[in-house]
């Protein structure tokens, strides 16, 4: 007698991208209840992450893996090209000892996403070390990080402020280099996106304020800029 093959979903989404189209949970399980409708298989099981910010601890995944590994069967996920730059999942995909699959790359294998895992590792590094070397850049032509906040009526002073301004909105940008580019990789890429994401993990400006779109849009450029230095 032929059994079904069963598997375990694993879906996966944050707080900001919630009703978004074609990001959200509904979206995901339309996805893969395609998928499944193709293969004939057998849904015994459904976790449902919801992440914030650069959390990597995903305690639904793990229970999704735990479950498969109990039941020996495979886990499905909905959306791999959202999560090809998350070097952190893919590495705990490719080390948990469980088959998946990918409902919309169902052809990708153990090794296609341990490639995967390399690039998204790599290009990480790559970016960290940009940022390192335009701060170390932006230091070493005379900006002074941090401190100064208002001038007391010269044109000196008020330069001074303006480098100590500018010195803290790129040092801002550089730490969150990396949230920026989590956002993206998870569809986030207008200006009010990304501040609307940004002000929901309670990540600040360089002065302290919420987020605009037009503060978002600063920046951007300013990421753009450290990036090219």
């Amino acid at each position: 007698m032929h059994h079904r093959q069963r598997v375990v979903v694993y879906l996966r989404v944050s707080t900001a991208q919630q009703g978004r189209s074609g990001l959200g949970i509904e979206a995901q399980r339309a996805a893969v209840r395609d998928y499944l409708a193709s293969t004939a298989a057998e849904q015994i099981a459904e976790y449902v992450e919801v992440e914030s910010g650069g959390k990597s601890d995903r305690p639904q995944l793990q229970a999704a893996l735990s479950a498969c590994r109990l039941h020996k069967c495979q886990l499905v996920i909905a959306k791999l090209d959202r999560l090809s730059r998350d070097a952190a999942f893919l590495l705990g995909l490719q080390n948990a000892g469980v088959r998946f699959v990918a409902a919309d790359m169902p052809a990708a294998n153990e090794m296609v996403v341990g490639i995967m895992a390399v690039v998204a590792q790599a290009e990480r590094q790559m970016i960290s070390a940009r940022t390192r070397a335009a701060l170390q850049a932006a230091k070493a032509r005379g900006k002074v990080l941090g401190g100064f906040r208002g001038y007391v009526g010269t044109p000196a002073h008020a330069a001074q402020a303006r480098a100590a301004h500018a010195a803290q909105a790129d040092q801002r940008a550089a730490d969150l280099a990396e949230t920026i580019t989590a956002l993206r990789a998870a569809g986030i890429t207008t200006f009010n996106g990304i501040a609307a994401a940004l002000n929901a993990q309670k990540l600040t400006t360089a002065r302290g304020k919420t987020w605009t779109a037009v503060q978002a849009s600063r920046l951007l450029a300013r990421l753009r800029h450290l990036e090219a230095a």
